[in-house]
């Protein structure tokens, strides 16, 4: 038996390591490989039997990792990010899943003449649309920035609030189960399960942001402190009430996110790792569990509930949220059309159909097999469609100017306040909390952690972005962005800056030309020399060229005090240069902006010129 649980690990591990292989590679979301695996490595070929291998285990092993997921989902959900959001993303998390819920519980309740109970709680279940699917969907579509903005917001928010919109439905059937007919009895259970997981994890969340932002937590304990707090307050609410942990853990997240004075992104980072084990191997074993039975009894109706949840349910959602709203039918048609279920859904399903089944609701499994026909069937089939279907619409965001800037030192924010200045979008990322906080003072936007993390994938807000400039002072971090960011932008738009002449390297140190980007602005600019003449007073610029004054002018104006950058032709689109600028590019109405020398720094230049001419 120990034999057999350790080989069916390890088939689990190298399983998952191969289905997020294979998704990083296709640029599909992961839960599509990890539930397909997962069904044909048990009930097809009979590889993989959770049952027989954890028994009695099972459910709290699945408990657990789903408390550490919605931990995890709560955590991003921090209240100063939704400030100034627009009314149609509150409608669509308000009125949308209000509608959403009660007509996908009342279809599928009359389609499978199911109970009520069940009915309701799957209508909760499969409200949610989780960022994990949503994000690589819309780096793929690319719609227009209202469109983004939207839907990527009520995948941010909708996890964590669809998924306690499920735990509050699930804990309302065990508190009737356990009050018997008395409402009474089920009104005092159900309270008892919202007052102590509200207070318990308000408190934890409370208590451990205090312990962090005092420091009494070292620095290399704060990721294992974190998970241990979550597991505890996960066990001590189910202790103290069946079912409440899930809600404990979930207001914990949201606590500790919206806490002054505590910085959750190493937190985070840490959960980058640990989520992908948890995912990988969780929907793994939950999608071993589906019974083949059930998808053959369920077939025809499990494919019109799909449809019903597409097709209906969604765009009824959309409809009765965006009423007098500033967008027109071709955006509110591709937001109705994109909306796949994900993680938290099959997460919460496969848990709750066990608890259920334990408490004696026989059709409960049915559940598990419904959610996952929803969550495969929206995923590929929107998959497929909304790039088409967008194009069809013209929602589609032409060719975006922005630029993301790998590193927030102080070349950065020079350049990224100029272009700011001209109106382009510009977001900066960086690992380092000085750097981050000066952006931030500077009032730049910018994303605190490795720009080629796991996390970046999901959190990297690339809305109105379309290049990518390394700045870094690590070359080896430079060239790990240039790979990752071609397959976001392509060849053509990821540029670097070297951090020191290629001169000064051997060719063993050299980076092959085709995988180092674009040489960012001359042949022997250096982050170095940059940085340097930036802090002895060099300043960006930006100068109007017209017919009077051309580029021409321009250049013998400014000589070697002034290295040019980019330059803005009259449509206003933005050229980034690798090069002296040609003068056919530049036409009158163009500007040019360029890291121009302070006066005493070009005489200093200009005097070791001369003196190297004299020896």
């Amino acid at each position: 038996m120990e034999t057999n649980l350790v080989s069916s690990f390890a088939l689990v591990g190298v399983l998952g390591l191969i289905c997020q292989w294979v998704a990083w590679r296709l640029r599909l979301p992961a839960i599509l490989f990890l539930l397909l695996t997962g069904i044909v490595a048990g009930p097809v070929v009979g590889w993989l039997d959770p049952d027989a291998l954890f028994g009695d285990m099972l459910f709290p092993l699945v408990s657990m990792a789903v408390a550490v997921i919605l931990f995890e989902g709560s955590l991003t959900l921090k209240f100063k990010e939704i400030r100034g959001m627009e009314s149609v993303v509150w409608r669509i998390l308000t009125i949308g899943v209000l509608v959403s819920w009660v007509s996908i519980a009342v279809f599928t309740g009359w389609l499978l003449n199911m109970d009520w109970h069940l009915a309701l709680l799957f209508g909760a279940m499969v409200v949610v649309t989780g960022p994990t699917v949503i994000v690589p969907m819309l780096r793929s579509v690319r719609p227009n920035a209202r469109i983004t903005n939207i839907l990527r917001w009520e995948s941010i928010l909708i996890d964590p609030l669809g998924a306690l919109l499920a735990v509050l439905v699930f804990n309302f059937i065990v508190a009737e189960i356990s009050g018997g007919n008395e409402w009474l009895a089920v009104l005092v259970v159900f309270l008892k399960i919202l007052g102590i997981g509200t207070a318990l994890g308000a408190g934890a969340g409370y208590l451990c942001g205090w312990l962090l932002r005092r420091e009494l937590i070292p620095e290399y304990l704060h990721n294992v402190f974190i998970l241990i707090s979550v597991l505890a307050v996960f066990a001590l609410s189910d202790s103290l009430e069946h079912e409440s942990g899930l809600l404990a853990v979930t207001i914990m997240g949201i606590w500790l996110a919206n806490m002054r004075g505590v910085e959750t992104e190493n937190i985070l980072d840490f959960k980058e790792s640990l989520s992908v084990l948890l995912i990988s191997g969780l929907f793994i074993l939950l999608a071993a569990r589906v019974d083949l039975n059930d998808l053959v009894t369920l077939s025809w109706q499990a494919l019109v509930i799909l449809g019903f949840v597409h097709f209906i349910a969604r765009p009824l959602k959309i409809v009765t949220a965006t009423v007098g709203a500033s967008l027109s039918w071709q955006e509110k048609t591709l937001i109705a059309w994109i909306g796949p279920r994900g993680i938290i859904a099959a997460a919460v399903s496969a848990l709750f159909a066990l608890r259920l089944t334990q408490l004696g609701y026989e059709s409960a499994e049915s559940l598990v097999t419904l959610t996952f026909v929803v969550i495969i069937g929206t995923v590929v089939f929107q998959s497929l469609t909304a790039k088409p279907l967008a194009k069809l619409l013209k929602v589609v965001e032409q060719a975006p100017q922005g630029i993301l800037l790998v590193g927030a030192n102080m070349l950065s924010r020079a350049i990224a306040r100029e272009l700011q200045k001209n109106g382009f979008e510009v977001m900066l990322a960086d690992n380092y909390r000085n750097n981050v906080k000066a952006a931030r003072m500077a009032g730049l936007r910018v994303f605190h952690g490795n720009p080629v993390s796991k996390l970046a994938e999901k959190e990297l807000d690339l809305l109105g972005i379309g290049r990518m400039m390394a700045l870094s002072q690590n070359d080896d971090l430079n060239l790990l962005a240039v790979q990752r960011y071609t397959r976001e932008f392509g060849k053509k738009r990821v540029y670097a800056l070297p951090t020191q002449s290629s001169q000064s390297k051997s060719e063993r140190q050299k980076v092959a030309e085709d995988l180092a980007g674009i040489v960012l602005f001359s042949a022997d600019a250096t982050y170095s020399k940059l940085a340097s003449l930036v802090s002895q007073g060099a300043e960006m610029r930006t100068t109007n060229i017209s017919e009077e004054f051309t580029l021409k002018h321009y250049l013998e104006k400014y000589g070697t005090k002034a290295i040019p950058m980019f330059i803005i032709n009259p449509k206003k689109r933005l050229q980034i240069l690798s090069g002296l600028p040609k003068e056919e590019d530049v036409l009158p109405g163009s500007k040019v902006v360029a890291l121009v020398k302070a006066d005493r720094v070009s005489e200093k230049i200009e005097e070791k010129k001369q003196e190297a001419a004299r020896s």
